[in-house]
């Protein structure tokens, strides 16, 4: 099963990137997966949930934003959702020459954390 892998990297990824900020606690991660990822949801929710343990995202709750694949051809510059599994062939011109503009997506768009950086009581003069 990849997605312990990916769970793994991504938790790896994240505390990378909070330590140095500060961070005590993670709430949040907000994962893009583009339909044709190849990602099950479930498993990577219930690997990520794994992963977390002894770490600063321990408890973190793993949101996942789905990004739908869509296409276009190179020949009427037609574009359309190529849907799962996916038609890479265009519906307007039958045209072969296809890019594939989005639906393999994989990324870290959001982390949402605690810190221990004191709250900054107010002066007089700010009062």
């Amino acid at each position: 099963m990849h997605e312990m892998s990916i769970a793994l990297a991504v938790v790896d990824q994240v505390e990378s990137a909070v330590r140095p900020a500060g961070a005590t606690a993670v709430r949040s991660v907000r994962l893009e997966i583009g339909e044709l990822a190849g990602v099950v949801p479930d498993a990577l929710a219930f690997s990520f949930q794994l992963a977390c343990e002894g770490t600063v995202l321990a408890g973190a709750e793993l949101l996942t934003e789905p990004i739908p694949a869509r296409a276009r051809c190179g020949s009427c510059d037609d574009t359309w959702p190529t849907g799962m599994p996916p038609c890479l062939s265009c519906p307007g011109c039958g045209g072969a020459g296809v890019e594939l503009l989005s639906g393999r997506e994989l990324r870290i768009a959001d982390v949402s954390w605690h810190d221990d950086a004191p709250v900054p009581t107010p002066t007089h003069e700010e009062r």
